[in-house]
C-alpha cells in the first residue's frame, strides 16, 4: 500500500469533516481498516445530509410513488419521468441552492439553474421550461436587496443565455429568511418514451469519460457546506460555491443529446453535489460494478490539485459518461465538434470497488455500495416534539381582531404589500419566450402552459407553497400547498399528474424542526393520494437556519406537472367580456387565520392555518375541470395564499375577497351547470 493510502486520520479529523463518531467507526468496519484522508473526505460528502438523506429517507419512503403515468420510480434516476401520451414523456425536478445563494447570490442562483437543467438532459430529455421559487428576508434591509438583485440576475443571466424560458415562479418575503434565503429551481424537459438514458454503469472494460468543463477548486465540500447551519463565518466557505458558465452548458446539452442518438452511451450522470465521487459511486452501485479511475487524467483549471480536491470538486458543466467499448473515437469526435473536453479517465471493473489513482498511486479504495442512499449510508429516525407555539396558535379567535372602519385603507395597504404586489419587476428580467413554447406570456393562467410542438397536448407547470401556513400547521399547511398546486393546474385546464418537491427545513437535530418535517410529509402524502399525484423525487434541504435567527419557516415547495390533453381546453385567468357574471365557488368561512391581512396589517404572527377540507377541495376542482371541458366559463382563477385584493399577472382581475385556499373565482356566461352542482356556496 502506498504512502498516500497510509495517511493517518483520527476521530478528530472525522469530526472536522462533519462526521459523527459512530459514523467514523462504521467507515472503519466497511473498509476493515482506518481510512486515509482522501477516503474520509469521500465519506464526509457522500454521508452528508445533502447526499445521503440520512435524516429524511425514513419519512420520504412513506410518500406515494406510484401513479398511472409514472415511468420511473422516485429516486431511481436524475429526475422524475412521467408519460404524457403520444409516445412522449416529461422529465422534471426541483432542487435547492440555498446555502450558496446566501453567501454569493449571483453564482449560487445561477449554478442552481445549471444543475437542475443538467439533471434533465442527462436523462436524454431536452429542457423546455424553467420555474423558480424564491424566499427572501425583509425587503427594506440592504442585505436583502443585495440578495434579491444577485439571485434574480443569476437566474436570469444563466437561464436566458442557456436558452430555456422561465415560465413561472413565486417570490415571498419574511424576516425568517433574513440570513438564509431559499432559492429553489425547477426544470422540465421532453423525451420520447424508451429513449431515456439511465445513470448507471456496467460492462467490464467499458471506458469512463469526463466531459464538459475543466475541474477547479470551486465547490469543494459544497455538499458538506449545505449540510450545516449558516453562521457568521460562512462567508469564509466561499470556495464551496460553484461558478457557472451557461454557454458551456448549452454546448454540453447539444453534445450530450447528439451522443445519445448514436446508441454508444451505457450510462450518464451529471456531476452536481460531491462531483466525481458522487457520479462514480452512484452509477457503480446501481450497475453493480466497480470502476478504476485515474484522477491525474482529469482536466483541471488549477495546477497541483490534490486527489481529494479533484474527487470532491463541484465545478459546473461536467458529466460522467460510460460508453460501449470500441465507441471511444465516435464519442470524442462529437465533443471535439462542440469544442468541449472529452477525456477517458478510467474503465468499468468487476466487483463493486471504486479504486482511484493519482500518478499511478492508489489514493482511495472504497466499496461503491457503502457510499450511497439505500446502500451503506447511515439512516436515522430522529426524535421530534411538538413546539409550544403550535398549541398557542390554537387559542386564536377572529373575535380578537377588531374589524377596520376604513376598508379602503386596508385595501391600499395590502395592494402595496411586497407579498401581494406585482412581481413583474422580477419576471421581466427572465426570458419567457425563448424557444417559442410558452403559451401563457400573453394569456396568463394560474399555471404555466408549455407547448409541445407537433402534438395536440401541452404540459402545465406550477410551483407553490405558503410557508406561513406550513409553520402554523405543518400537516394541513403542506396539504394546502399540494392542493393549491393542483388548483392552479386545474384552473389552467389541465389534469394534475405528478409532483416533485423541494423540502426546505431547519436543523433536523432540533426536535421541533424535525416535528415540522414529519408532519409536513404526512400532509403531503395525504394530499398527493387524494389528487393521485405521486411524488417523482426532489430534494431535501435541511439546516436552513442561522445561529442568530434560528430556522426559516418550514417550506416544502411543491412543483407540479399537469397534462393538457387538448390545447383547446386551455383556460386563462383574465376577464374576457363585459357583462359576464363573476362567481365564487367554494365554502367561504369566517376565517382570516395566517392571512397576510392578519400577519402584516394587524401584526398578529401566531394563528392557525386557515380552514381546509381536502374532500371539499377535491370536489370543487372536479367541478371546475368539468366546467372548463364543457366550455361553460370564460376564465378561472384560484384564491389562495394571497387572499385579499390580489392583482393578477395582467391586472385585469381583482380578488376582493377575504378567503383562503379552497375557493375559485370564475367568470361565466352560463349558469345552468352551476345550479345543478351544489358545491359549497355559489356567490355572484
Amino acid at each position: 500500500m502506498s504512502d498516500v493510502m497510509e495517511q493517518a486520520v483520527t476521530i478528530d479529523t472525522a469530526k472536522e469533516l462533519g462526521l459523527l463518531p459512530e459514523e467514523f467507526q462504521k467507515i472503519k468496519e466497511y473498509l476493515g481498516r482506518t481510512p486515509n484522508f482522501t477516503e474520509l473526505s469521500i465519506y464526509s460528502v457522500m454521508w452528508s445530509e445533502h447526499c445521503s438523506y440520512k435524516n429524511s429517507i425514513v419519512w420520504l419512503k412513506t410518500l406515494p410513488k406510484d401513479g398511472p403515468h409514472m415511468l420511473v420510480a422516485a429516486g431511481e434516476e436524475n429526475a422524475g419521468l412521467v408519460g404524457i401520451g403520444d409516445g412522449l414523456a416529461c422529465a422534471f425536478k426541483i432542487e435547492s441552492h440555498n446555502h450558496p445563494s446566501a453567501i454569493e447570490p449571483f453564482q449560487g442562483a445561477a449554478t442552481g439553474v445549471g444543475g437542475i437543467n443538467r439533471d434533465i438532459f442527462t436523462m436524454g430529455a431536452r429542457p423546455i421550461a424553467q420555474l423558480n421559487s424564491l424566499r427572501f428576508g425583509n425587503p427594506l434591509l440592504e442585505k436583502t436587496k443585495w440578495m434579491v438583485r444577485g439571485v434574480v440576475k443569476g437566474i436570469g443571466d444563466y437561464g436566458n443565455a442557456f436558452g430555456v424560458p422561465t415560465v413561472g415562479g413565486e417570490v415571498f418575503f419574511d424576516d425568517c429568511y433574513n440570513v438564509n434565503p431559499l432559492v429553489n429551481a425547477m426544470s422540465a424537459g421532453i423525451v420520447k418514451v424508451g429513449k431515456t438514458i439511465s445513470a448507471t454503469s456496467y460492462g467490464l472494460g467499458n471506458p469512463v469519460f469526463i466531459v464538459g468543463s475543466a475541474t477547479g477548486k470551486d465547490g469543494i465540500h459544497g455538499a458538506t457546506f449545505a449540510s450545516g447551519d449558516l453562521h457568521e463565518d460562512s462567508a469564509d466557505d466561499l470556495p464551496s460555491v460553484q461558478v457557472g458558465d451557461p454557454f458551456t452548458e448549452k454546448l454540453l446539452l447539444e453534445a450530450s443529446l447528439e451522443l445519445i442518438e448514436t446508441g454508444a452511451v451505457v450510462g450518464m450522470q451529471d456531476m452536481g453535489a460531491a462531483g466525481i465521487i458522487c457520479s462514480t459511486s452512484e452509477m457503480s452501485a446501481k450497475g453493480k460494478h466497480g470502476m478504476i479511475i485515474h484522477l491525474d487524467k482529469v482536466p483541471t483549471r488549477q495546477t497541483n490539485m490534490q486527489a481529494w480536491e479533484i474527487l470532491l470538486s463541484e465545478s459546473q458543466e461536467r458529466m460522467l459518461i460510460v460508453v460501449r467499448k470500441g465507441k471511444e473515437k465516435e464519442v470524442q469526435k462529437i465533443f471535439e465538434k462542440w469544442d468541449l473536453n472529452c477525456v477517458q479517465i478510467g474503465e468499468v471493473s468487476s466487483g463493486t470497488q471504486l479504486k482511484f489513482y493519482m500518478n499511478a498511486e492508489l489514493v482511495a479504495d472504497v466499496p461503491a455500495d457503502s457510499l450511497v442512499l439505500g446502500g451503506g449510508a447511515p439512516v436515522y429516525n430522529r426524535e421530534y416534539s411538538v413546539p409550544a407555539y403550535f398549541y398557542e396558535s390554537k387559542r386564536f379567535s377572529i373575535d380578537q381582531v377588531e374589524e377596520p372602519e376604513d376598508l379602503t385603507k386596508v385595501a391600499a395597504y395590502l395592494l402595496g404589500h411586497h407579498n401581494i404586489a406585482s412581481r413583474r419587476w422580477v419576471s421581466t428580467q427572465y426570458d419567457s419566450m425563448v424557444g417559442t413554447v410558452n403559451m401563457t406570456t400573453n394569456a396568463p393562467s394560474d399555471a404555466a402552459i408549455v407547448n409541445i410542438k407537433g402534438s395536440e397536448k401541452a404540459i402545465a407547470l406550477t410551483v407553490d407553497c405558503n410557508a406561513r401556513y406550513v409553520y402554523a400547521d405543518p400537516e394541513n399547511g403542506c396539504a394546502i400547498a399540494v392542493a393549491e398546486a393542483a388548483r392552479n393546474i386545474v384552473c389552467s385546464g389541465a389534469e394534475p399528474s405528478a409532483i416533485t418537491n423541494c423540502l426546505n427545513f431547519g436543523n433536523p437535530y432540533n426536535k421541533e424542526v424535525y416535528w415540522q418535517f414529519v408532519q409536513a410529509i404526512k400532509g403531503m402524502g395525504k394530499a398527493c393520494r387524494k389528487f393521485q399525484t405521486p411524488v417523482t423525487g426532489g430534494n431535501v434541504s435541511f439546516y436552513n437556519q442561522s445561529s442568530d435567527e434560528g430556522p426559516v419557516f418550514p417550506t416544502p415547495t411543491i412543483g407540479m406537472l399537469g397534462v393538457l390533453d387538448n390545447k383547446q381546453h386551455r383556460m386563462s385567468l383574465n376577464f374576457k367580456n363585459a357583462g359576464d357574471s363573476i362567481f365564487l365557488i367554494g365554502e367561504s368561512v369566517n376565517d382570516i387565520a395566517s392571512s397576510e391581512y392578519l400577519y402584516s396589517f394587524h401584526g398578529i404572527k401566531n394563528s392557525p392555518a386557515p380552514h381546509f377540507d381536502l374532500d371539499t377541495e377535491y370536489k370543487i376542482q372536479q367541478v371546475v375541470k368539468t366546467l372548463i371541458r364543457k366550455r361553460l366559463i370564460e376564465s378561472a382563477h384560484d384564491v389562495s395564499d394571497v387572499d385579499c385584493l390580489s392583482p393578477s399577472l395582467n391586472h385585469q382581475c381583482l380578488e376582493i375577497l377575504d378567503s383562503q385556499s379552497k375557493l375559485i373565482l370564475i367568470a361565466v356566461p352560463m349558469l345552468s351547470f352551476l345550479a345543478k352542482h351544489k358545491v359549497g356556496s355559489l356567490s355572484p
